[in-house]
């Protein structure tokens, strides 16, 4: 199916997962684990070789991919991972399987390609496993995709009942921040329920099929606007469409907002956000949230820049800080990342406040690292899908 999505560190609640202890696996989970662990030196010939087999034996199935396929393999290679590694853990994969299944709406996906898609798969992994493949291994896989493709057509089926597959919406204000950053203000031609906090995909008149992840950079507001922040990338299709050229009156399509790191509101724990370069957008967005209901809570946003060309939206910050004294706002000029980490360490102890990261995946990575050094536990951490993020600015 199009867009396999990928793995988050804690699929369904946008936390770092604790790490008790796994119970023993399932047979169906050694054998699944034993093909992929041998597939995974030839995964790039598994994957080609699966769409191959799949748009040659189903060619009607080919316009619901994306002209270029090389980030759609690696997106089927994370979501069999992401099978493989939580198989025997069903609210995770369920979670993260149902946002999936809810998502292929938008390229037309209908319930009789899973078994195309599944036959296919089953004939690249029986390919490419020589050593590991066998009758229960292949029954295995049968019934972990059953399973798969079920929760995802239920989930595609429920959402069908109440919201639609896209939406469209029209460009309002394009604003140039910097040669590469733009904020564009869209009006969605229907409602658009989301939260501080979640993503979209987005795909441009430009690109068709083509859809990228994009933070809203605004908490819900009343007249249904929705704020992006966008930084064109070398060779990216759809960042550079929506920077250089999008204008207002344009129209967009928006994919169903996904995406678990949103504020506890049943809470008063202090919030300690980390933003980098456009990462800063949700951020943004989750501060005007709790802003907007009404609880004074600390509010700690440390705003990383590699340089003062990325402080792009420092003022919109400030004039928050203004309204809200509740609120500091923290800008580091850091080229490495290392003395955004000196900031958080010098400006602690922050082991009752709730986390937020976002930005580019180096900076999620090393900033996990370095809060959980400083005590900040694991399930109190919340970031944005690393694995999306290394996609989000084609």
């Amino acid at each position: 199916m199009p867009d396999h999505g990928s793995p988050r560190p804690a699929p369904g609640t946008g936390r770092e997962p604790a790490t008790p202890p796994r119970a023993q696996p399932s047979w169906d989970a050694l054998l699944i684990r034993r093909t992929m662990a041998e597939i995974a030196p030839v995964a790039d010939k598994v994957t080609s070789y699966f769409y191959a087999l799949l748009f040659v034996r189903h060619p009607e199935l080919r316009p619901l991919f994306p002209p270029a396929m090389d980030t759609q393999r690696d997106r089927l290679l994370r979501a069999l991972l992401l099978a493989a590694d939580h198989i025997d853990n069903t609210p995770v994969l369920v979670d993260h399987l149902r946002n999936l299944g809810r998502g292929h709406r938008k390229y037309g996906t209908r319930p009789e390609h899973y078994p195309a898609v599944g036959a296919c798969l089953i004939g690249a992994l029986s390919t490419y496993a020589t050593h590991t493949w066998n009758p229960q291994a292949e029954a295995a896989w049968g019934r972990v995709y059953a399973t798969i493709s079920q929760v995802m057509t239920d989930a595609a089926e429920a959402d069908g009942r109440d919201a639609p597959a896209w939406w469209h919406a029209e460009v309002v204000t394009h604003d140039l921040r910097t040669s590469d950053i733009a904020v564009l203000t869209l009006r969605p031609g229907q409602p658009y329920p989301f939260r501080a906090g979640q993503y979209a995909s987005v795909e441009t008149p430009w690109w068709p099929r083509v859809w990228r992840h994009y933070s809203f950079a605004s908490a819900p507001r009343a007249d249904g606007l929705l704020t992006f922040h966008v930084r064109a990338v070398p060779a990216g299709w759809v960042s550079n469409s929506l920077v250089h050229r999008a204008c207002p009156g344009d129209v967009v399509r928006l994919g169903p907002p996904v995406g678990s790191m949103r504020v506890d509101h049943g809470t008063d724990s202090g919030l300690l956000c980390l933003g980098g370069g456009t990462g800063i957008a949700p951020v943004k967005a989750m501060v005007e949230e709790v802003a907007e209901h009404g609880t004074r809570r600390p509010v700690e946003v440390f705003y990383g820049a590699r340089d003062a060309h990325d402080l792009y939206d420092i003022d919109t910050l400030l004039r928050l800080r203004q309204r809200h004294p509740w609120i500091s706002v923290r800008p580091v000029i850091d080229p490495e990342d290392r003395d955004l980490h000196d900031a958080v360490r010098a400006g602690g102890p922050w082991g009752d406040y709730d986390a937020y990261l976002s930005g580019p995946p180096g900076m999620i990575r090393s900033g996990v690292s370095a809060l959980r050094a400083l005590g900040v536990p694991g399930p109190r951490i919340r970031h944005d899908p690393v694995e999306d993020l290394v996609v989000t600015g084609s």
